[in-house]
């Protein structure tokens, strides 16, 4: 039988990047008892507020189709939300999603197809060359340098960017790395952007877990605002990552071109989860902040505990849930490092390898266990760095 070339374009970026994920959920369900610091969870539940709202809302039969575009008192908390940011914003410039990961894949079908390139900084989101491969687009990775701390260049860009390029895709706060452009480095990224004539699509999941400097986006300079695109959600800022609830806001035009691929795809979105987006939005919950001071608090912990191993250096993150720590003082790439700490410490991180070639010295450390749990992973992890250099120490962890 025959197929269509998406299956073979995305046939080698399933799953298999996030295997020491797998193997350790497979582990635990055996009964070997794993640290997972894996993937990017929220460890505290959503505002029981938002919560009584869905359940509210389904008893109210709020349970029918919706529109394309989105329920109007989400559309209006959006609009809203945007509009303090820039004042011309109005309805027309929402989609709603579920979740950023299809507003991501449903704006970049409205964007690129076969023969076009979408420039993404490496390391990368997992699933970003997953999102770009579907279109029959090619991504073309532009390298965020450890020595800058990870953050874009406007220079790296340039030299990137031909012919052929019609989008670049940003993550402030990015994931893996946790870097925040500044004002200044995204004008200068814009500036590229508008020379070569490029979209700028700018995921901003992460916007409420900044830990110190401003939030800066390009939807909110004048002068980019006609070639940028935001997609985001409220899996991250209010700790509701299941009801996969998301939107996309835009120019005008793209909206209204977009809208049809949205109805094609999803003809809506669940009521009763937009009627808990609204209130997320336009209410005041310390959810972002508790989880930002928690993230934080435990940044620096790892950090703390890993210090005095010089082989393992960790990246203190500017935003995020996540972590980085450079193994390569250890002889090892990230994914045997990853795989060895599984199999010796019973502890899962993900290899830095799965988000590109740049992080391939590196492991990702989710911040999202308690403070004591991840003190014990710590020790763990320290204490493979140890041993991998020669430096045995008597075991501190409970088996």
């Amino acid at each position: 039988m025959r197929y269509a070339s998406i299956t073979d374009r995305l046939a080698h970026l399933g799953s298999g990047k996030w295997a020491v994920h797998i193997k350790a959920r497979q582990m635990a369900a055996s009964g070997q008892p794993v640290i997972e610091l894996t993937i990017g969870e929220p460890d505290i539940a959503p505002d029981p507020a938002l919560l009584g709202e869905a359940s509210r809302a389904m008893h109210a039969g709020r349970t029918r189709y919706s529109n394309g575009r989105g329920e109007p008192a989400v559309v209006a908390a959006l609009t809203e939300k945007y509009r303090k940011r820039r004042p011309d914003v109005s309805e027309r410039n929402i989609l709603c999603f579920p979740g950023t990961q299809t507003a991501l894949f449903a704006v970049m079908l409205g964007l690129v197809e076969t023969g076009d390139d979408v420039i993404v900084g490496d390391p990368l989101y997992a699933t970003y060359e997953g999102v770009i491969a579907a279109t029959g687009a090619r991504m073309v990775p532009v390298p965020l340098r450890p020595e800058n701390r990870f953050h874009m260049k406007a220079d790296d860009l340039k030299k990137a960017a031909t012919a052929r390029s019609r989008a670049v895709l940003l993550n402030s706060p990015h994931n893996p790395t946790g870097a925040v452009l500044i004002r200044a480095e995204i004008k200068a990224i814009g500036k590229v952007c508008i020379e070569h004539d490029l979209w700028i699509v700018c995921d901003e999941v992460y916007e409420e877990l900044i830990f110190d400097a401003p939030f800066a986006s390009p939807f909110d300079d004048p002068d980019l605002a006609s070639r940028t695109i935001v997609v985001s959600s409220i899996s991250k800022s209010h700790a509701a990552p299941g009801f996969r609830s998301g939107w996309a806001a835009g120019p005008v035009e793209f909206c209204d071109r977009l809208l049809p691929v949205s109805e094609t795809m999803l003809f809506g979105v669940q009521p009763f989860i937009a009627d808990m987006t609204a209130m997320a939005v336009s209410g005041s919950f310390d959810t972002a902040g508790r989880m930002r001071d928690n993230y934080q608090r435990r940044a620096k912990l790892v950090e703390h505990r890993l210090k005095e191993h010089g082989s393992l250096v960790p990246l203190m993150p500017e935003g995020g849930m996540f972590l980085l720590i450079d193994v390569s003082g250890t002889g090892l790439t990230g994914e045997e490092f990853a795989a060895r700490l599984l199999d010796e410490k019973h502890v899962a991180v993900m290899p830095g390898g799965s988000f590109g070639d740049q992080a391939r010295s590196f492991i990702r450390v989710s911040l999202t266990v308690s403070d004591d749990l991840l003190e014990k992973a710590s020790a763990r992890i320290a204490e493979l760095g140890d041993e991998l250099v020669g430096r045995v120490r008597t075991k501190t962890w409970a088996s």
